[in-house]
């Protein structure tokens, strides 16, 4: 697919939901050299926040990139908070989002990063991520005033139950996995887009941080080189969360620690009967064809 086929995405809708607010968009002042960073979620996005936060600050240490990074179409705090603390920012801002293209305002003074990851993994990274959030967490995704649509409950049990219901009811109880995945499939040679893949970064961190940085025309100062890589380890992180997860990581039982759960893959291959991993392997070539299904599932363009 050519550049020159595909034309400046538009929005096209809103998504509401208890985490989802997409009108924030409308208000957002673009600046030249924004970056955004995507992904369905639970797919290396903070990992990704943390990358650009050493190269912009020169692999310094103690970087609060939770609170410089915010994920703008959560639908709190309110909108004003958000959007006033990154207008005074004076550094080059790196902002997160979890909506498909169609759901954003798409800028061509920003830059897109898109990280996927198999959907297997992200629901297993999830169902950690949702089985220990506290009260606080439902609390305020339920009953802050506003929310579109049903609450999000607790969790079932059984963590293969919760894949399936996924799968089956298109990214329930969160957003869809399909859509969200071929939306950004669709803009992957636009020359403002990278798109990353969280086997990648696992296979090749420095490799993946370099290109990161060519994508993005910042110069790596090498003697911050190996202080870069150790801040974004995952040991490092997880030592660290307080820094870079939502909150310091209050939302949710075990704090920061829980947020940022184990890093690797293929946890699912013990658990998941082959039956069901198969199925979303066909629902994956259906839902987004042979190229990009393995692209999801590999990381392999």
């Amino acid at each position: 697919m050519s550049t020159s086929t595909i034309s400046i995405p538009k929005k096209l809708h809103e998504m509401h939901s208890h985490h989802f607010d997409s009108t924030i968009w409308n208000d957002f002042d673009f600046r030249e050299g924004d970056i955004i960073i995507s992904t369905y979620g639970k797919s290396g996005t903070t990992w990704t926040q943390q990358i650009l936060s050493q190269l912009i600050f020169n692999g310094e240490p103690d970087i609060p990139v939770a609170d410089l990074s915010p994920w703008l179409d959560l639908r709190v705090p309110e909108k004003a908070i958000k959007l006033n603390a990154l207008a005074a920012q004076q550094h080059r801002r790196f902002i997160k989002t979890h909506l498909p293209v169609d759901a954003l305002v798409f800028s061509p003074k920003a830059k897109y990063i898109y990280v996927g990851r198999d959907g297997r993994d992200v629901m297993w990274s999830m169902y950690n991520h949702h089985a220990n959030a506290n009260e606080t967490w439902y609390n305020l995704l339920n009953d802050t005033p506003g929310r579109v649509g049903p609450a999000i409950e607790k969790p079932v049990e059984s963590i293969v139950q919760y894949f399936n219901e996924w799968l089956d009811k298109d990214g329930f109880p969160f957003w869809s996995f399909w859509d969200n995945i071929r939306s950004w499939w669709s803009i992957r040679t636009l020359p403002n887009v990278l798109m990353l893949h969280f086997e990648n970064l696992k296979k090749d961190m420095p490799g993946e941080i370099k290109k990161i940085a060519a994508f993005l025309d910042i110069e790596i100062d090498e003697s911050k080189w190996n202080d870069i890589l150790q801040h974004c380890s995952f040991d490092y992180m997880k030592k660290n969360g307080t820094k870079s997860v939502p909150l310091g990581g209050i939302l949710w039982e075990g704090g920061s620690e829980t947020f940022i759960n184990k890093g690797v893959n293929g946890r699912w291959k013990e658990v998941l009967p082959k039956a069901d991993s198969e199925r979303y392997e066909k629902m994956c070539i259906e839902q987004l064809g042979e190229d990009a299904a393995r692209w999801i599932n590999t990381g392999i363009m």
